[in-house]
């Protein structure tokens, strides 16, 4: 053990300081005696003190102790981790008792498997959760790294097969070497096996309609054998092609023609037998083919947009039309085309995850939107609160619109075990969204049931508001069985005693019932209230035949749901269409409210329509028609980067059979179409990425120098938007990075300062993992320019016990005594005030002890000593004299001839003051009994000022010229220091 200062040359100050308090002691001090010993010492020792801690005074031990720290790579090429474990066990048995070991495992991050211990578990288990599906041997490093000190020999053993793809290892070595902790290396390369996979895919970035193009794909093989490509654009197979493999990189060409316009996807796929991991096996890339605008027709029922796509075809505008059911579940399909239209299509067709697709696709893509109306539309639809109604320029809300018949509802929930997790957040969902439809004069009531019915909220009126209500139905939890007939039979029991002009029951289940109850007594009962049933079977597990024919029976709706997401749609339909206030039906000529660019197609007059689906205009939109209610009829607005149009009026010809004959109906409809379409001009920027292991690079060139404010929002197939501000490195280059942690498609859009898109939107691929990419054999030598780097060695596989071979380096441990030197440094600072400012009178403390004891030694009954009045008078004397620093030397003795005066006073029985009085008044000299002065402190009651001062030191030389005589005479016993020296200096020197 020893000491060290960080700082040595601050102790030169100890030899000032040292002059300093000698100084002090021999100079005139305002203490005297051992207050004034004390209060020097103590203060050189907090010198003392304070010079150490600034001089930095820190001991240590010396050391002989190992600090290994395993590293294990545990991405997916590693295969083998099984081996890691056995290898730190093995090693870890040959190091000494206080050696000490930790294990961090890493894969696109790290964390920490097992913290220090100097004994690690009978059974090692790797088991961190971590990213896989990339290796970053950085992060495990520099985690490892900060788990190590300076204060023992330490060291990291890295486990890898050295193929990172994130990070720099030797960017973290280089930062460890400066913390001079080596790095030593095993390379466990993974088992080579048969192998084919599909590296690159690259197509022109953009095509032209009819345009033919070539499609580069890089295949790479660790064996050779006959395999066939085929290539696929939007999932539609555009081609296959037999190829010969052999190992290494392999390019090929495929032809193909750009026939459809839009944004479009393409995947190449190689087959080949002998392959033995096929997660690699595919490879995309996105283009844009340029041409006429496409439009994408989604119909409720098959063949009901035949008028619809009648009039696009004669605008020349291209269209496809589908089924709700095939919608695309892809958020990048929706980009290739100009705009999507809705044809009487209701929301339990679409699925929320289908909405909330389009709906980012108009927001941020500037995707177009229509939807035309029908009985299935609007919020006979179910679009109440749905991402749909977001995005149209009308709201299903009819508060205060008209009066509506009173409806009684009552949500009977199934809320088993099967239930759980998405599907019961859903059905609370779709329960919320009808109490909020629904209005003040309206009854509802929820039951949820397992095997027993249990009523969440009794039927009740709205009129008390409907948070209570809301906050009822989030309690329900899944549990239990599944007993259709008792909940069923519950709510109509109850359903019979509310008094509503419609009574409607929602049954929803996923499961088989339990007890077969008579439900023909049930449904005579309900067509005796005049109550209606409409049922929701969620899955194939449900009890269909029942659910089917109770709806039937009870004459409401069935319904199959197979996407739980459209729950909510269901729940909210069914409570419009009870409600029937949202259809229209009645004749009407529409009236011109606000028609802008759109006035020309209306100057000449309309039609007459016969029924529509009510709707209230949202702020901000542009109502063009409306109705006599008045409500709109056709209204548009801005909606993000998108456009969107609203036809509350069907275009099938049942409401709008005079629109259908009328002459100007296609040039009407096309021109509604077409506002929708994006509003790109010709773009100034060019704009490419590049994927980097897990971070995306955006590269965009302007044609001209500005200083724009760029940004990209990135869609993934989460739907989750992710942000990227762009910086102008340059004039006219902009650049940005988005880390991601999943491979799979993405969309990017490219905004500028006012927030609207600046560029046609493309597409970015983040391809499959890099883990599963074929290696290129030359791990091996990053690996070894680490171990020399850092100074850490190649460690074999066979040979464990080298880890702890090499004796321990000594180091020293360093314990630092700033903090305890300051604190005592403070301790004595407040004994020195004690000492200087507190004086405690030792003196009188003794003597009222020793009068106590006189007292208890005392006869009982005996008369006070008659000396202790003067015993009193001289404690209390010699206590003051102690208190303000003077001698505590008992009381004076008096002068000889004093003391000749009490012995003849005593002698003739008088007192002396009797034989003092009789002494002659001249010639006599003062009695020597005058007390001396005190030294080293002024009298009680006064301060020694410096002219005092100064005459003190004048009496004092006075005296020994003068003799005692002179003294006793002119040093009269007056209150005050300088009272009675100005008194002994202006004594005239006779006397």
């Amino acid at each position: 053990m020893g000491v060290q200062f960080n700082h040595p040359w601050l102790l030169l100050l100890l030899l000032p300081l040292a002059l300093l308090m000698v100084y002090a002691y021999k100079s005139d001090f305002r203490l005297a005696g051992r207050r004034k010993t004390w209060a020097i010492a103590i203060r050189s020792v907090i010198l003392l003190l304070l010079v150490l801690m600034l001089s930095g005074l820190q001991s240590y031990t010396v050391l002989h102790q190992k600090k290994v720290v395993y590293v294990v790579d545990r991405s997916m090429s590693m295969t083998d981790t099984e081996s890691a474990e056995a290898f730190i066990g093995q090693s870890a048995k040959g190091k000494e008792a206080k050696d000490a070991i930790a294990v961090v495992s890493t894969g696109l991050d790290a964390a920490v498997e097992q913290k220090e211990t100097r004994e690690l578990p009978g059974s090692l288990r790797l088991n961190a959760d971590l990213k896989r599906e990339y290796t970053n041997l950085e992060a495990g490093m520099m985690l490892s790294g900060s788990m190590l000190d300076s204060r023992s020999d330490s060291r990291i053993v890295l486990i890898t097969d050295g193929e990172e793809n994130v990070g720099s290892m030797l960017s973290a070595g280089r930062l460890l070497k400066d913390q001079d902790i080596p790095v030593d290396v095993l390379e466990m390369p993974s088992s080579e096996q048969q192998d084919v996979s599909v590296e690159e895919v690259n197509v022109p970035e953009k095509l032209y309609q009819a345009e033919s193009y070539y499609i580069e794909v890089l295949v790479r093989s660790t064996y050779k054998g006959k395999g066939e490509l085929r290539l696929y654009e939007d999932n539609a197979e555009i081609g296959r092609e037999s190829v010969d493999v052999t190992p290494g990189d392999n390019r090929y060409a495929v032809k193909g023609l750009a026939k459809k316009t839009g944004l479009h996807r393409y995947r190449a796929e190689i087959f080949m037998d002998g392959d033995r991991q096929s997660a690699n096996n595919a490879g995309y890339a996105f283009t844009r083919v340029e041409g006429p605008p496409k439009v994408l027709i989604v119909e409720g029922e098959k063949g009901n947009a035949a008028n619809l796509a009648s009039a696009l075809s004669s605008g020349l505008v291209q269209y496809e039309r589908i089924d709700p059911s095939v919608l695309p579940l892809e958020p990048a399909k929706y980009a290739a085309y100009d705009s999507i239209i809705f044809n009487n299509v209701s929301g339990d067709q679409v699925g929320e995850r289908r909405m909330a697709m389009i709906e980012q696709a108009v927001r941020t893509y500037g995707v177009g939107f229509m939807m035309a109306g029908g009985e299935d539309s609007y919020g006979m639809g179910g679009y109440f609160k749905t991402p749909i109604e977001k995005l149209l320029p009308v709201s299903m809300e009819l508060e205060g619109k008209r009066e509506i018949p009173s409806l009684g509802l009552i949500l009977v929930i199934d809320r088993s075990g099967s239930m759980s997790g998405d599907k019961m957040e859903l059905a609370k969902e779709a329960a919320i969204r009808t109490v909020e439809m629904l209005r003040s004069k309206d009854t509802v009531g929820v039951l949820a049931f397992d095997s027993q019915p249990w009523w969440v909220v009794t039927p009740q009126p709205l009129a008390n508001g409907k948070e209570d209500v809301i906050s009822q139905i989030q309690s329900i939890q899944s549990d239990g069985g599944t007993d259709i007939y008792p909940a069923a039979a519950s709510a109509v029991d109850e359903m019979l005693k509310v008094k509503a002009q419609r009574k409607h029951i929602i049954l929803m289940t996923d499961g088989q019932s339990a007890g077969n109850g008579g439900y023909s007594d049930l449904i005579e009962q309900m067509k005796g209230g005049k109550i209606t049933m409409s049922t929701v079977a969620v899955g194939m597990d449900a009890d269909v035949n029942l659910l089917q024919s109770l709806a039937d029976e009870a004459k409401g709706r069935y319904y199959f749901v197979d996407d739980a997401s459209s729950i909510p749609s269901i729940f909210s339909r069914e409570a419009a269409m009870m409600s029937k206030s949202y259809i229209v039906d009645k004749p009407f000529v529409p009236a011109l409210q606000n028609g802008g660019d759109w006035t020309s197609l209306f100057e000449n007059g309309v039609p007459q329509v016969y029924g529509y689906v009510a709707t209230t205009p949202k702020q901000g939109a542009q109502t063009v028609l409306t109705s006599p209610e008045p409500d709109p009829l056709l209204a548009r607005w801005q909606y993000g980067s998108g456009r969107t149009v609203a036809w509350t009026s069907d275009l099938m010809g049942k409401w709008s059979k005079d629109w259908v004959a009328w002459p100007a109906f296609s040039n009407v409809v096309t021109q509604m179409v077409k506002w929708t379409f994006p509003q790109f001009t010709a773009s100034p920027y060019e704009v490419s990425t590049q994927i980097e292991g897990n971070r995306v690079r955006f590269e965009v060139k302007a044609d001209t120098a500005g200083t724009d404010q760029l940004q990209a929002v990135i869609t993934g197939d989460d739907l989750q938007e992710h942000k990227v501000d762009l910086v102008q490195e340059a004039p006219g280059s902009y650049t940005g990075e988005l880390p991601v942690d999943q491979s799979g498609s993405y969309l990017m859009t490219l905004l500028g300062g006012s927030g609207k898109p600046a560029a046609p939107g493309t597409g970015l691929v983040v391809p499959y993992s890099p883990e599963y990419r074929i290696a290129d054999g030359n791990a091996d030598q990053g690996l070894q320019r680490l171990a020399e780097l850092t100074g850490g060695r190649m460690l074999s596989k066979d040979h464990p016990e080298q880890v702890f071979a090499a004796k321990a380096k000594p180091s020293r441990q360093l314990h630092d005594w700033s903090y305890a030197l300051l604190a005592a440094a403070l301790v004595l600072w407040v004994a020195d005030i004690a000492v200087r400012r507190l004086a405690l009178p030792w003196g009188a403390i003794a003597a009222r002890a020793a009068a106590i004891l006189r007292r208890r030694q005392a006869p009982a009954g005996g008369a006070e000593a008659p000396d202790a009045g003067l015993g009193r008078l001289a404690a209390r004397k010699q206590r003051t004299t102690a208190f303000y620093g003077g001698r505590s030397a008992g009381p004076p003795a008096p002068a000889p001839q004093a003391r000749a005066e009490r012995g003849a006073a005593g002698a003739s029985g008088r007192s002396p003051q009797e034989a003092g009085a009789e002494r002659p008044a001249s010639g006599a000299s003062r009695p020597a009994a005058s007390p001396s002065p005190p030294r080293g402190r002024q009298q009680p009651g006064s301060r020694r000022p410096g002219r005092a001062r100064k005459l003190w030191r004048k009496a004092r030389r006075s005296r020994r010229k003068s003799g005692p005589q002179r003294w006793t005479a002119c040093w009269p016993p007056v209150s005050g220091t300088r009272a009675r020296a100005r008194s002994f200096y202006d004594c005239p020197p006779e006397a």
